[in-house]
């Protein structure tokens, strides 16, 4: 006799649900983010129990490595995906428990993508770092502001994070220049933690052949193609370039009818640090690339910068998508030609 499981975790507390090839419910509990009583709960059932389907939005790493550890076959569920019973007038954690189970056993199930737990925590530190750019760079606008509103003059940022040198103009109070030094100390700090965060990421990462191949791409640095290889994962779990560039948040999500836009699907779908590395190449490339630099100068004449930058950021996913298949150089005259 076969059996699945369904398990509705939330921030700490799951409920799970245990049926049997007929849709009977042998086991229906909430049971604590204690990962010794669910597999103390499931020993019983190990050998006839065919899967563990987990729903979760945020806090799934530790039973699903520990079900997995533990030799369980385990899909993690995608939440974007899944939808509930529309037979049911009444849902709650126990219905949605026993909807799992039984989308597993009836072979329906829509799976996300479980992150090798090896590489895991190297692409968790290049996302902190992220978080940390993007906090440094407030901080780097509001002191560039503050004193361009108080002395018309715009600091250039490399004068503000220290990478150049520059005399600063005098504010005309001591609360602004409280301000502004409060903002110098947070940019240090924060510049100390994102360079010891990429001097452990490269020393801990080992060369590989789609991450060299991303490095000829111009624009496209250490850190983002290790953000690019890192995020993607496993290549192959994407049909075709259309799926990669959809997954990189690349497509246009507007429904359109009779010619005319009706709304938009789910802009969130994808992954957005992928997004942001694709963003962050684009941008590079314009620099290092004159015919990149042609092509958003061509979209920004007929739209407007920002959607000119996405649009050259949607052509170089679709080229880094072949060059990390094929492990074959970036050739811009095929992209721009």
């Amino acid at each position: 006799m076969e059996l699945y499981c369904g398990i509705d975790l939330h921030s700490n507390n799951h409920y799970l649900t245990l049926i049997d090839e007929n849709d009977r419910r042998l086991i229906e509990k909430r049971l604590p983010n204690d990962l010794s009583v669910t597999l103390k709960t499931l020993e019983p059932y190990r050998a006839n129990l065919t899967g563990i389907a987990v729903e979760s939005t945020f806090n799934w790493y530790w039973i699903v490595d520990g079900l997995m550890d533990a030799g369980y076959c385990v899909k993690l569920v995608n939440t974007a995906k899944a939808r509930l019973y529309e037979g049911l007038k009444h849902s709650d954690d126990r219905h949605d428990a026993f909807w799992l189970a039984q989308q597993m056993r009836l072979g329906i199930l829509p799976t996300g993508y479980i992150y090798p737990k090896a590489e895991r925590g190297v692409r968790d530190l290049l996302r902190v770092r992220r978080r940390l750019v993007r906090q440094r760079t407030t901080h780097v606008l509001t002191t560039q502001s503050t004193f361009w509103r108080h002395t018309a003059v715009k600091l250039p940022c490399k004068v503000i994070v220290g990478e150049k040198k520059a005399p600063w103009p005098q504010l005309p109070n001591a609360y602004d220049e409280l301000g502004v030094a409060a903002h110098r100390a947070a940019i240090e700090l924060l510049t100390k933690q994102i360079e010891r965060i990429e001097r452990t990421v490269l020393k801990a990462l080992k060369p590989r052949a789609d991450y060299q191949m991303l490095r000829t791409v111009n624009g496209i640095g250490e850190v983002i193609a290790w953000t690019i290889v890192l995020e993607t994962g496993d290549l192959k779990r994407f049909k075709n370039v259309g799926h990669f560039a959809s997954y990189a948040r690349c497509v246009d999500s507007k429904r359109t009818s009779n010619q005319k836009k009706k709304g938009e699907g789910n802009v969130k779908n994808g992954n957005p640090y992928l997004a942001w590395a694709f963003f962050e190449a684009a941008h590079f490339a314009t620099q290092f690339l004159p015919a990149a630099r042609r092509f958003y100068e061509k979209k920004a004449a007929q739209r407007n910068p920002i959607l000119a930058m996405k649009a050259l950021s949607h052509k170089l996913a679709r080229a880094c998508y072949y060059v990390m298949r094929d492990h074959v150089p970036f050739d811009p005259a095929r992209l721009f030609g």
